[in-house]
């Protein structure tokens, strides 16, 4: 494998971790392995810290691919609490309102879900990394600022329910480049006249990439030992 030519690595991001923990970590392991001091290494689509599931790791020159996987359809299963909202639309940020449940049934949420399917709207959230007048949003809005965001348009290809427990769902979702999954359990909760936010939610697929393909982060160092590395011909490949 030549990393620094370029490589491509499938990574399940673990909780809590931002993508860009994901993306240092993995620098950090790949420089001391190949005893350089830089390596160009990014990820093609953000997850959220809550979130987990499929993440692609380039190097090299292989970072020219990032846009590329970016634009692949994402498949994605999340678990929304019905009844109960907080700010950042998941477990980021405390409840911040209740609302009713009583008047929910399976039937009405599978009804509701189809209401999402196809070319939609939808506002980001104000707890994303959209800039706004060259400012994360996310910065804006953790410092209790009010944030307008104009809504995106979007294809959500495929949306069902998996599991119904309320004030528990839990839903599979398959859509375009910029859906926030987030924002869509907000709006689910509205169309159902309630509230919703996220409690769990795992990329399934980017592409044809799908979670068993992908290598756990912790388990990273020790795959990448058992590799076959090219490693650095020159001293002036090391500073690049």
């Amino acid at each position: 494998m030549n990393f620094q030519e370029g490589e491509i690595l499938y990574i399940d991001k673990p909780y809590r971790f931002t993508s860009f923990d994901v993306v240092n970590k993995i620098r950090y392991t790949l420089c001391r392995t190949l005893k350089v001091r830089k390596l160009k290494v990014g990820h093609a689509g953000t997850l959220d810290p809550m979130a987990t599931g499929v993440m692609i790791v380039c190097t090299g020159k292989s970072t020219k691919r990032i846009e590329e996987f970016q634009y692949q359809t994402k498949e994605y299963v999340a678990t929304l609490c019905l009844g109960a909202t907080t700010p950042s639309y998941d477990l980021e940020k405390e409840i911040d309102a209740y609302y009713p449940t009583d008047h929910i049934t399976r039937e009405l949420v599978e009804e509701t879900l189809q209401q999402f399917r196809g070319t939609i709207e939808q506002i980001p959230p104000s707890f994303s990394a959209i800039k706004v007048g060259g400012v994360r949003a996310y910065e804006m809005a953790r410092k209790g600022k009010d944030i307008e965001l104009k809504p995106k348009t979007l294809v959500i290809d495929e949306i069902e329910l998996q599991d119904y427990a309320l004030p528990y769902i839990t839903i599979r979702v398959v859509c375009s480049k910029g859906t926030y999954i987030r924002a869509l359990a907000r709006d689910i909760g509205q169309a159902l006249q309630s509230g919703a936010h996220l409690t769990a939610l795992k990329r399934t697929r980017v592409g044809d990439v799908t979670l068993d393909k992908c290598l756990a982060l912790d388990e990273f160092p020790q795959w990448l030992a058992q590799q076959e590395i090219a490693q650095p011909q020159t001293e002036e490949n090391q500073t690049k």
